[in-house]
């Protein structure tokens, strides 16, 4: 219900954008780095692991665009979804996106060197999951019912 209403919001609910809570962590590992540093990750191979993670978060993130776009839907978590989108990535991963950006920030975080940001790479994944996933799952089940239900009995959460 929105507050000055008894009108049901029709969106999950998350309230930070996503991408902002990555860059969040990033921002945090960098300013770790600077006060607590670990021994850097700063060699060619570092750099090529951050070239290819960067591949995933395009293919999966473009793919999932595409399919939002496709389907007639917004991908903005405070915008009504009207309808369940379950084809393109959405057979492999429920999150293809917070996959993707998970896989860009692992490849920050390889690029720059940035141990710590691998080392919060798990709390991030645990933050996105219980404060941006579980709504929006909350909020898809309420909205799509049995098949949504059906579509996670189907499909992982994450890969």
């Amino acid at each position: 219900m929105s507050p000055a209403s008894s009108v049901p919001v029709d969106h999950a609910g998350v309230t930070v954008p996503p991408p902002l809570i990555y860059v969040a962590f990033l921002l945090v590992a960098v300013a770790l780095q600077h006060y607590a540093p670990l021994p850097g990750l700063a060699t060619p191979m570092a750099r090529l692991a951050g070239a290819v993670f960067a591949v995933p978060f395009l293919v999966l993130v473009v793919w999932s665009f595409r399919r939002f776009s496709a389907s007639g839907t917004s991908v903005v978590p405070v915008r009504p979804t009207t309808a369940l989108v379950i084809e393109g990535p959405y057979r492999l991963t429920r999150n293809p996106m917070y996959l993707g950006m998970l896989c860009l920030y692992c490849g920050i975080a390889c690029w720059w060197g940035l141990v710590w940001a691998l080392l919060l790479a798990p709390v991030l994944a645990w933050v996105i999951t219980a404060f941006v996933i579980a709504r929006e799952e909350r909020y898809l089940t309420r909205k799509f019912g049995d098949d949504y239900r059906r579509y996670q009995t189907h499909v992982r959460r994450w890969i």
